[in-house]
């Protein structure tokens, strides 16, 4: 039995990681069970109490890292290298994703963005956002910039977004820390008279299910979760079988182009 612990069980990206960990589970003869709101001393009262033969540690919060028995074997997923160099990591590209969104933003001709960033601790969004920094600065882009609580849901984008379009200068193109939150983009948008993308160009990032429904469709950075849960719970599954398991690169992430970006020359003036 293993224990699959995320930050939301309402993301949707969680579900993707989800479905890869039952995936390589089932193949190793592993139960899975998925939990949120933990903490590391509920981690660490796990691993002691037997209940949990293994841990997968997805994404995790800073506050939520502490020191966990040594004999537990765990695994990090979407997770600092460097938060405990005695388990295995399994990271994404997320710096890729990023400068490869700014890049087609850029290439639309876009010299200034907004951007949803999330306010969460979490490795994996600091990253973002030292990459979409370096990005912006390298192509001598202008930036407007909010943060927003991801776990909040499409709500709390909808209201964020809402103050970002509602500026006499809002930008004309909209980077996004998840699909949700571009999702509040649209709503906001919407309700403002502005039309995607012939007046504003959005991105996203984690490539969910949403986002090919969202019309039009939204353009966005897929994060492979599937690929994440399955590499996570190979791992763990020779952690367990008593193997060195070897570092993991980096998975990769790669835009997906859809009809949410336009150039910034066919944007009409409303």
């Amino acid at each position: 039995m293993i224990l699959l612990a995320v930050p939301n069980l309402q993301g949707p990206f969680f579900g993707r990681v989800l479905e890869g960990v039952h995936e390589e589970a089932g193949r190793n003869g592993l139960a899975v069970v998925v939990s949120s709101g933990w903490g590391s001393a509920t981690l660490a009262e796990a691993a002691t109490a037997g209940r949990f033969d293994g841990l997968l540690i997805c994404s995790p919060d800073d506050s939520q890292l502490g020191e966990l028995p040594a004999d537990t074997p765990a695994v990090f997923l979407d997770a600092d290298p460097g938060t405990d160099r005695a388990r295995p990591t399994v990271e994404l590209d997320v710096a890729g994703g990023m400068r490869a969104a700014v890049e087609h933003l850029a290439a639309l001709g876009h010299r200034r963005i907004g951007r949803l960033r999330s306010s969460h601790s979490a490795y994996t969004f600091r990253v973002r956002q030292a990459a979409f920094e370096q990005a912006v600065r390298e192509l001598g882009l202008e930036v407007v910039e909010l943060g927003v609580s991801l776990n909040d849901g499409h709500r709390a984008a909808r209201a964020v977004a809402g103050r970002l379009l509602e500026r006499a200068d809002r930008p004309r193109a909209v980077l996004c820390d998840d699909d949700v939150v571009a999702s509040g983009v649209y709503q906001a948008a919407a309700e403002l008279g502005l039309r995607v993308p012939e007046d504003l160009s959005v991105v996203g990032m984690d490539n969910v299910a949403v986002a090919a429904l969202l019309a039009p469709p939204l353009t966005t950075v897929d994060l492979p979760g599937e690929e994440l849960g399955r590499a996570g719970a190979a791992a763990l599954a020779a952690l367990l079988r008593g193997e060195r398991v070897a570092p993991v690169a980096p998975l990769a992430t790669s835009l997906v182009l859809r009809a949410s970006t336009a150039p910034a020359g066919s944007a009409s003036t409303v």
